[in-house]
């Protein structure tokens, strides 16, 4: 008997899909649970090294099935698997245990205590404060003299392990700096500033700026004192948090017009480069 074409379709799209899962890698984690987030589908945990993968750290994880998170408390004591993809991570099969004893809670306290997330003071609409970092050439960077241009914005740190955090915002970047090449510098400037300024010294940001060809005349990856990076990130509700060698933190691409008021705030990573691009465009030739 010949197989008709909807039965091979079928057992094509099977054996594509065995390719995929083949392709993926999967690390069994233990960890503490301290945050969940239905909505967004995403479950901060503090969990021990992966071997072969990564050291101790904090991370917010996204998870396929909302159902994984339904039984989810901040605290609650979990095993499960980390899957990471060619473009993308996610955690599964969580499974809860109870603490073995007492001694966790007092570092629990500190890390919830930690996550309470900053209320943005600048709104959309609203004029961005000003502030000055310093970029990859160890220059000087300051925002309000960049009035009279687009400026996009977002927070990497150049070890972030994952594929679709920090990395997946620079790339949207790479993307806009290709895309609007003849237009970098007169009327649009990027600014992607680290959350790991400590680490994220000038010379380090600029060897991470020739990954995505930046002219550091109009893409400026910023460093500071770390309590002025705090300050200015916690000015749009964003909040970052220094593990022993990772950092936790949220995701935002900010776009501030050309008279220096913040017009969009993109907030995590689902968005396309070329979403992020056509926003952009449209906000360069006046049209709203």
């Amino acid at each position: 008997m010949v197989a008709g074409p909807s039965r091979r379709a079928g057992v094509l799209l099977l054996v594509l899909a065995a390719v995929s899962l083949a392709a993926a890698k999967r690390y069994p984690v233990t960890g503490i649970v301290l945050k969940v987030d239905q909505s967004q589908r995403s479950v901060d945990i503090s969990h021990g090294a992966i071997p072969g993968y990564m050291e101790a750290m904090t991370m917010s994880y996204s998870v396929l099935d909302n159902r994984e998170l339904v039984d989810l408390k901040a605290g609650a004591y979990v095993d499960f698997t980390l899957v990471v993809e060619k473009e993308r991570s996610y955690i599964e099969r969580i499974r809860i245990h109870r603490y073995e004893s007492d001694e966790r809670e007092p570092l629990l306290a500190r890390r919830l205590k930690l996550l309470e997330a900053p209320h943005a003071t600048v709104k959309l609409g609203d004029a961005v404060p000003d502030f000055t970092l310093t970029d990859q050439s160890g220059q000087p960077v300051t925002l309000s003299r960049l009035t009279g241009k687009v400026v996009a914005v977002t927070f990497i740190y150049t070890s972030c392990p994952l594929p679709d955090y920090c990395f997946r915002l620079a790339n949207n970047f790479g993307q806009l700096n290709q895309r609007f090449a003849g237009r970098m510098g007169r009327d649009l400037v990027l600014l992607s500033i680290s959350f790991d300024p400590v680490h994220d010294q000038p010379k380090v940001l600029e060897k991470y700026a020739e990954t995505w060809k930046a002219d550091p005349e109009s893409w400026h990856f910023l460093t500071g004192p770390l309590d002025e990076v705090k300050a200015v990130s916690r000015r749009f509700g964003l909040n970052f948090w220094p593990d022993e060698v990772y950092v936790t933190h949220s995701l935002h691409t900010l776009v501030i017009d050309r008279q220096g008021r913040l017009a969009a705030d993109f907030e995590g990573n689902q968005f396309t480069a070329r979403q992020l691009g056509d926003y952009v465009e449209v906000l360069m030739t006046g049209a709203r």
